[in-house]
């Protein structure tokens, strides 16, 4: 095991793609010279030129919609969106047209299109820049959604994504982006759809999502205290979600 942060996790998963696979390519605002504004993508030009890492205009339906395009081309582009909020902005391309290709065309077209986004909720950033609204896109069909609450599911999922074929938000929290945590060493990745029990109880259930998932354990930690034992799954992806690991859970402590 190392220790990485957050950010350096999603980072090295990034790297180790691009290495392993030549048609993955990261397409963004700020994300070459400047690395990224929370310096996800730091270095990386450097190591792989402008050509596979491209910063982008300010526009995120382009964004999305360069990215779709090249996936119909057999290419793995991993665009990042430098809010959630910013969403609304390419939400044509996003919500219309990405998630429904495949479908559409009876399977024929394959669009692996991953999204990297991350909200700021609670970092004092505004409105426009704070909005956590993944249950949207899980009433939206065809798109796949995680949201990983430590390092080592960060940097396992999103590989898992970049090797898949369908289209991924994947939901960073910048409040996560300096925590650290293990990570293991070599290929290790993560299925989708395979909840996690954080922290084993008897007496009570708490599923939790990407930052509240460490105030979950926090808080069960705190009632141990009281001889409450609490129990936390974090469900890492909301879709597919696994349902299964949930109510095992909460038939155990009722």
């Amino acid at each position: 095991m190392k220790t990485l942060s957050y950010v350096e996790a999603i980072r090295e998963a990034l790297a180790e793609e691009m290495r392993r696979d030549q048609k993955v390519f990261i397409f963004g605002e700020d994300v070459g010279q400047y690395g990224g504004t929370f310096k996800a993508t730091k270095g990386l030009i450097q190591e792989f030129g402008p050509e596979r890492v491209i910063d982008s205009p300010l526009s995120e339906n382009a964004i999305i919609g360069a990215a779709t395009g090249a996936a119909i081309m057999g290419f793995h582009p991993v665009a990042e969106i430098m809010y959630m909020d910013f969403l609304n902005e390419c939400g044509d391309q996003l919500v219309n047209h990405l998630p429904k290709l495949h479908f559409m065309t009876g399977g024929k077209l394959k669009v692996p299109v991953i999204i990297r986004t991350q909200y700021s909720l609670g970092r004092n950033t505004g409105a426009q820049h704070s909005q956590f609204f993944p249950s949207f896109f899980m009433n939206t069909p065809g798109i796949m959604v995680a949201t990983p609450s430590t390092p080592a599911d960060a940097k396992g999922l999103l590989k898992t994504a970049i090797r898949g074929t369908n289209p991924v938000l994947f939901i960073e929290s910048a409040a996560l982006y300096t925590s650290k945590g293990e990570v293991p060493e070599g290929e290790v990745l993560i299925p989708f759809g395979k909840a996690d029990v954080k922290c084993h109880g008897r007496d009570v259930t708490v599923v939790a999502l990407s930052r509240m998932v460490r105030e979950a354990i926090n808080a069960a930690e705190s009632l141990s205290s009281d001889g409450i034992s609490v129990e936390v799954i974090d469900p890492r992806t909301l879709v597919p979600l696994d349902m299964e690991a949930i109510v095992t859970s909460v038939k155990k402590t009722g």
